[in-house]
């Protein structure tokens, strides 16, 4: 069976994450029964990564078999036609070899995190940032940031229900920017790693924000990443304002195509 690569990008408000959910509308859900529209069968599809109800995605990857062979275009517009009006687009499609997965193959995972700082509300970004009333100090939390980059147990900034063997992850990146923009001043967090607990990032985002407001001391997330205590962790951020951005490959499946 042919296998094709997919570069998905969506909006995660209406949805209750990627993964498939009984009487639940999801990402990877609305991508099968599309896929039944071309080949009417069951099918399962494999993602790089599985992101949380109201989480977005710029370049989400997941792969999926056909029966008939499919020129990569055609299979992407198809797709593209059944999805609507989902906010779900196929941006990127590639055939690639049978032993080639979206999770198991990738080398490194890319999120994108951002904050808008205004009082005002929020109109055109509303459900794509998470809005904070308040200034926040970037230096401070960049400072803190540097102090979880590594490999570390990072127990205190996994989620209670995570299920993943081992707290210890390596973190290869995590820059905090502010970017100035026509609807005021956004805080960007750049997050890399070859894969992630459960809502980790989500609480480096919730811890350092904190810092950014002064609440913590930059030395003070230190001190919390070495308790390995999830009570030693900020507040978790809201989903909004989180995007899985691009999957790292040892070759890049789309690229020349």
């Amino acid at each position: 069976m042919p296998r094709y690569a997919l570069k998905i990008e969506y909006h995660g408000a209406p949805f209750a994450g990627w993964q498939r959910q009984k009487d639940q509308v999801t990402v990877q859900g609305s991508i099968e029964a599309a896929l039944a529209r071309l080949e009417p069968r069951a099918h399962t599809i494999a993602a790089a990564g599985r992101t949380d109800a109201g989480v977005h995605a710029l370049g989400q990857v997941a792969h999926c078999d056909m029966a008939a062979t499919w020129t990569p275009f055609r299979l992407s517009e198809a797709l593209n036609y059944h999805l609507k009006p989902a906010p779900v687009a196929i941006i990127d499609c590639a055939e690639v070899t049978e032993d080639w997965h979206a999770r198991f193959s990738a080398q490194e995972r890319q999120y994108q995190f951002r904050i808008l700082t205004r009082r005002a509300p929020a109109a055109h970004q509303d459900g794509l940032v998470w809005q904070v009333k308040h200034d926040l100090d970037v230096d401070a939390m960049q400072a803190a940031a540097r102090h979880l980059v590594g490999r570390h147990d990072f127990t205190t900034f996994r989620s209670t229900i995570c299920q993943a063997d081992s707290p210890v992850k390596t973190l290869n990146r995590l820059e905090v920017t502010a970017v100035d923009t026509p609807h005021g001043r956004e805080v960007h967090f750049d997050v890399r790693a070859r894969s992630f607990l459960h809502n980790q990032v989500r609480s480096f985002v919730g811890t350092l924000e904190r810092v950014g407001a002064g609440s913590r001391e930059p030395d003070q997330v230190a001190d919390a990443l070495a308790a390995q205590n999830r009570a030693a962790c900020g507040p978790v951020c809201p989903p909004q304002g989180l995007y899985l951005a691009h999957v790292v490959y040892e070759a890049d499946p789309f690229a020349g195509a």
